[in-house]
C-alpha cells in the first residue's frame, strides 16, 4: 500500500513539474493569442472606438454589413490586390527556392558559404527592410538602384513610387528572402535515400526523369508546408509595406487588406478593424482547410 501511494506521489510531482515547465507557454497563449481573439470578436459586434475606453453599445452584424455594402469598394480592391500579390509570389517563391536549394546541395567546395549569404536577408526586421527597400528603390534619380541604372545608361526607373510598378518591385524584392524556404527544402533533399537515385541510374534515368520521379515527390511534405505557410503569410503582408516611404500612388498599389484594417483602427474604428480581421481569418481558414483537403499528393512514407 505504501509502495503504491509512493509511486502515485511521484507521478503527480512528475506532472507537476512538467505542467511547471510549460505554464509560462500556457499563460502567453492565453494572454497574447486567446484573450485578443475573443475580445476582438466581442468588438466586432459593437460600435467601439480606440478612443473611448470600455465596450460601446451592441449593433450586432451591423458592422459586418458595412464591409459589404458602403466600405465594400476599397475593401473588395484591398482584397484583390492581396489575392493578386498571393497568386503570383507564392509560386514564384516555391519554385525559385526550390531551384536554389538543389543548386546549393551540389557538393562543391565553398557552397556553404552561398548558403549563408542566400539566408542572411532573412534575418533583417521586416519593419527595417521596408525601410531599406524604400531607399534603394525609390524613383529619384538619386536612390542606389537607379544610380546603378543611370551609370549603364539605363533611364530611371520609378519602382514603389509608381502605381504600375508598385506590386512589381514589391514582388520582386520579397524575392530576396526566399533563404528561409531554401534551408528547409535543402533539408528534405539531404534527407532523400540515395538507394532511391542509385536504382534509377541503373535503370538508365536520366536527370529529368530523376528530378519528377524521385526529388520532387519525395519534397512533397515541404511544398505542402510552404504552401500553406506561403497563403496564410502572404495575406497578412503589412509590416513591410507600412513602413515604406513612397508616393501616394506606389502606397495605392500596395493597399492590401491588413493595411486597410490598419486604416480602421487608425482612424479610431475599433469595431470595424475587428470586424474585418475576422473575415480575414475566416478567408485565411477556409483556403488552409480547401489545401489540407486536397493533399493526398503530399508523400509521407510508406503506410505501416
Amino acid at each position: 500500500m505504501r509502495a503504491q501511494t509512493s509511486k502515485k506521489t511521484r507521478a503527480f510531482a512528475s506532472w507537476l513539474s512538467s505542467f511547471a515547465f510549460i505554464l509560462p507557454v500556457v499563460i502567453g497563449i492565453l494572454m497574447f493569442t486567446l484573450y485578443p481573439m475573443i475580445s476582438s470578436l466581442v468588438y466586432s459586434f459593437t460600435r467601439t472606438y480606440t478612443t473611448v475606453q470600455g465596450v460601446g453599445g451592441w449593433v450586432g452584424f451591423e458592422n459586418y454589413s458595412m464591409i459589404f455594402n458602403e466600405f465594400w469598394p476599397e475593401i473588395g480592391r484591398s482584397l484583390g490586390i492581396t489575392f493578386l500579390f498571393t497568386i503570383i509570389s507564392l509560386p514564384l517563391t516555391l519554385i525559385l527556392s526550390f531551384a536554389l536549394a538543389l543548386l546549393l546541395t551540389k557538393d562543391i567546395k565553398g557552397i556553404k558559404a552561398f548558403r549563408v549569404i542566400y539566408y542572411l536577408p532573412v534575418m533583417i526586421p521586416t519593419v527595417v527592410s521596408g525601410i531599406l527597400w524604400s531607399m534603394l528603390a525609390n524613383g529619384s534619380d538619386m536612390s542606389a538602384f537607379n544610380v546603378i541604372l543611370n551609370a549603364c545608361g539605363i533611364p530611371s526607373f520609378p519602382f514603389y513610387d509608381s502605381g504600375d510598378t508598385a506590386m512589381f518591385t514589391f514582388i520582386v524584392m520579397g524575392l530576396f528572402t526566399i533563404g528561409s524556404s531554401m534551408i528547409l527544402w535543402i533539408a528534405q533533399i539531404k534527407s532523400i535515400p540515395v538507394s532511391l537515385y542509385e536504382v534509377a541510374d541503373l535503370e538508365g534515368a536520366n536527370a529529368f526523369v530523376k528530378l519528377f520521379k524521385i526529388t520532387i515527390p519525395m519534397c512533397t511534405p515541404i511544398i505542402f508546408y510552404d504552401l500553406i505557410m506561403g497563403i496564410i503569410n502572404s495575406l497578412q503582408v503589412f509590416s513591410n509595406v507600412i513602413t515604406l516611404n513612397i508616393e501616394p500612388s506606389g502606397k495605392e498599389a500596395l493597399d492590401f487588406i491588413v493595411v486597410q484594417i490598419y486604416d480602421f483602427y487608425n482612424s479610431t474604428d475599433l469595431s470595424m478593424a475587428c470586424a474585418l480581421s475576422w473575415i480575414l481569418f475566416l478567408i485565411i481558414a477556409i483556403l488552409s482547410g480547401v489545401t489540407f483537403k486536397f493533399n493526398k499528393w503530399v508523400y509521407y512514407g510508406e503506410d505501416v
